[in-house]
C-alpha cells in the first residue's frame, strides 16, 4: 500500500494538481523574472520619464474617482479609453507574473497590495521627482485593477502549476498519513 506521501495530491473535486516537473518551473521563474525586469524597464520609461509641455497641465489627485470623471467627461471617447485602458493594461503583467517570481505573495490580497504599494511609489516619485508629471490616486486603484485581471485571468493558475502548495493539515478532502492513522 503506498503511503499518503507517495499518492498523488489531489483537490477536494478529486482531480490532481501537480506542479510542473523541476526544469520546467526553473525555466518558467526564469522567464517571468525576465519578463518583470522587462516589465520594470517599460513602466519606468513610460511613467518617470519627463514630460515639460505637460508641467502647466498637471495637478495633483488626491480624490478618487476625480480623474476618471475628467477622462470619461472629455469630448473624445478614445482619449478616455487609452487613459483608463492604458492604466489597467500597466498592472496586469503585476498580477500574472509576482506570483511567478514571489510564490510568498500568492493569494489575491497579497498580489493588489504588492501592486498597489509598488504603484504608489511610482505615483509619489512622478509627483516628486518628475518634471510635467503629478500625482493621482486614479491611476494607483486602475493598475491594481489591471493587477486583479492579471491575477484571475493567468497569474493563479501559473502560481499553481510553478509552485505547489504544501497541504494544510485539517484541509477538506485530505486523507490522514501513516501517523495519525
Amino acid at each position: 500500500m503506498a503511503s499518503a506521501a507517495s499518492r498523488p495530491r489531489t483537490t477536494g473535486s478529486g482531480s490532481e494538481r501537480r506542479p510542473l516537473p523541476w526544469p520546467a518551473r526553473l525555466l518558467a521563474m526564469l522567464c517571468a523574472f525576465t519578463f518583470m525586469v522587462a516589465f520594470a524597464v517599460v513602466l519606468a520609461r513610460l511613467t518617470l520619464q519627463p514630460s515639460p509641455a505637460s508641467e502647466a497641465l498637471t495637478h495633483s489627485n488626491l480624490q478618487p474617482g476625480s480623474s476618471l470623471k475628467a477622462y470619461l467627461d472629455q469630448p473624445e471617447l478614445r482619449d478616455a479609453f487609452k487613459q483608463i485602458g492604458g492604466n489597467i493594461l500597466l498592472g496586469i503583467p503585476f498580477g500574472i507574473l509576482v506570483p511567478v517570481v514571489a510564490p510568498r505573495t500568492r493569494g489575491i490580497l497579497r498580489v493588489l497590495l504588492l501592486t498597489a504599494i509598488v504603484m504608489l511609489l511610482v505615483e509619489f516619485a512622478q509627483g516628486a521627482l518628475v518634471t510635467g508629471r503629478a500625482f493621482d490616486i486614479d491611476d494607483v486603484i486602475l493598475n491594481t485593477t489591471g493587477a486583479l485581471i492579471g491575477y484571475l485571468l493567468l497569474g493563479r493558475r501559473l502560481s499553481r502549476a510553478v509552485h505547489a502548495r504544501k497541504p494544510r493539515a485539517g484541509r477538506a478532502g485530505k486523507e490522514p498519513s501513516a501517523d495519525e492513522v
